[in-house]
């Protein structure tokens, strides 16, 4: 501990007694050499802890770093002395380094998108917490002071988190009313104000929903100095603080840990009350729409986690799309293309997501490179789950200019290479008795797509509509599942060459979106359409194309 220091935390007292313990021991000749040394080893080992999880925790960025130096070379006394606080504020209310990538950890973990923190100080833990939030996220600070938000703002000017934040001043439960009020929720919650009205807020918090299911309480200064703990303590804070903690331990509608971080972090998640085990009222029926469908929440059972994937012509475009959406989704992914160095591209991409997955070359009009790709997954992962066939090709001609070999060349990727590989997958599906088939077919197996004249395209996805539909009904007693997306025109580099410039115009004419499709907008279809939320579903053509096939 440093030198004139305060101690604030139950390490730091820990520190200053073993100090003290270990001096009167050293003074004392009598006192065995061997107690002395013990007294030692506790004292390097209590003292070294705070510093070792700085300089292995991630370190703070610059902004954080300008608003710590800001904060504690800042003179609190005299800006009370002048009336400008209404409380005189001791700089070791920081959060502080490790602290604050605690919460920007927590954040990141709980996909939090919008944060309440109640008690902000100078800002060091929102702007932690803010630099963790997407970058539609949101954090609303409470803080009684408005000379802290001017204090504040700056650095928050200079990071680029600082517009995810908003500062509300004035006394944080007419703020919490006014929320409530409107209708707002936050994923996660940070509490570091005013100790004897911890349990004030947390009420709130809970009885008004401002928490949603599965929502996360973060509650600073819950070991206060070791008197939550300590039998013999009259300490006004360490009794509110010993009454917060055991009210959220016997709260049904929570679980809770209490982290010993500094002075002690509670991490309180709100859970369907029941489960928690804590209440002698009667639980609700065993409803699924209560509990789930098998006790899972509608998100989890979008969850792929577990599952075997592939992709065909996913070295780019839409399969290049879909891979990256299955694997975040939680599945394991076999990226298949006719190049072999864009398939170990895209794989690469996905294992730097932490993704599991391995490249495969395949032409799925070749019936030897469907089996061969089939086999190639069920040897390194036992099994194939998802079938998601999405490669194809266009090329376009007039009908009365459209050669057989066109016409051959689309029908063998688009139709035949599309049936190819439904079936080797659905033997390997239909053997194990489950299985997700999603087939690409085109917004053209509705509409004839226009200027453009494309008719062997347009006739081969109808084909693979058909031959969806036909599976779909076939396979679903058996368990698999079989479906298709139709998409619309895609934004694609292509799309912007020279020679297409005056069609975009004209597609866009047609959208009432009013815009080409992205990849992205593709890629929650089919992650839906793998996952068990689909279940009831099968043989569906799902359309996304921004409207135009109802022009």
């Amino acid at each position: 501990m440093q030198s004139g220091k305060v101690s604030d935390t139950p390490l730091e007292f820990i520190v200053e007694y073993l100090s003290k313990a270990k001096a009167v021991a050293d003074a004392d000749p009598s006192i065995p050499q061997e107690l002395k040394s013990n007294l030692q080893q506790a004292l390097d080992i209590a003292s070294g802890l705070d510093d070792y999880l700085g300089i292995m925790s991630n370190q703070e960025s610059q902004p954080l770093a300008e608003l710590y130096r800001k904060t504690m070379d800042h003179d609190w006394q005299k800006v009370h002395e002048e009336g400008k606080t209404l409380f005189r504020l001791p700089k070791e209310c920081i959060t502080g380094h490790v602290e604050g990538q605690v919460l920007k950890m927590l954040v990141k973990m709980c996909r939090a998108r919008r944060i309440l923190e109640i008690g902000m100080f100078t800002g060091y833990g929102a702007l932690s917490m803010a630099e963790g939030l997407p970058e539609d996220g949101r954090l609303t600070a409470c803080e009684m002071e408005p000379y802290l938000k001017d204090f504040a703002q700056p650095i928050f000017d200079k990071s680029p988190h600082g517009k995810k934040i908003t500062v509300k001043t004035g006394p944080a439960m007419d703020t919490l009313k006014e929320l409530a009020a409107a209708g707002e929720q936050f994923d996660m919650v940070f509490i570091d104000a005013d100790k004897p009205n911890y349990i004030n807020y947390y009420k709130f918090l809970l009885d008004h929903n401002l928490l949603p299911m599965h929502g996360v309480i973060c509650v600073d200064n819950t070991l206060f100095k070791g008197k939550v703990y300590l039998q013999d303590t009259a300490d006004r804070n360490g009794h509110a603080l010993r009454e917060f903690n055991r009210f959220v331990q016997d709260d049904p509608r929570v679980e809770q840990v209490i982290l010993p971080l500094r002075d002690g972090i509670s991490v309180i998640r709100r859970v369907p009350w029941p489960l928690a085990g804590k209440s002698g009222q009667d639980a609700p029926s065993r409803d699924e729409v209560f509990w789930g469908a098998l006790g899972k929440p509608i998100l989890d059972r979008l969850r792929l986690d577990g599952k075997v994937a592939y992709v065909t012509g996913a070295g780019q475009g839409i399969g290049r799309g879909f891979a990256h959406a299955l694997g975040e989704a939680g599945a394991r992914v076999a990226v298949v293309d006719m190049d072999p160095a864009k398939a170990e591209k895209v794989a690469e991409e996905l294992s730097l997501k932490g993704i599991q997955s391995m490249a495969v070359t395949a032409d799925i009009s070749m019936s030897e490179d469907v089996q061969n790709m089939i086999d190639a997954i069920v040897s390194k992962w036992g099994t194939v789950h998802i079938a998601c066939n999405n490669a194809g090709v266009n090329m376009n001609s007039a009908s009365e200019d459209t050669s057989l070999d066109e016409w051959d060349r689309t029908f063998a990727v688009n139709l035949r290479g599309t049936f190819m590989c439904c079936q080797a997958a659905g033997r390997v599906m239909l053997k194990q008795g489950y299985g997700k088939i999603i087939n690409t077919a085109s917004m053209a197996s509705l509409i004839v797509p226009h200027p453009q004249k494309q008719l062997s395209y347009n006739t081969s996805k109808s084909g693979v509509v058909k031959l969806t539909q036909t599976l779909g009904t076939e396979w679903i007693d058996r368990g698999v599942r079989v479906n298709c997306v139709s998409p619309g025109i895609v934004d694609t580099p292509l799309i912007h060459s020279e020679s297409l410039r005056p069609l975009v115009q004209r597609w866009l004419s047609d959208i009432p979106a009013g815009r080409l499709a992205q990849v992205t907008d593709l890629q929650a279809a089919v992650v839906y359409l793998a996952s068990d939320a689909s279940d009831y579903m099968t043989g569906h053509n799902l359309v996304i194309e921004g409207g135009q096939s109802l022009w």
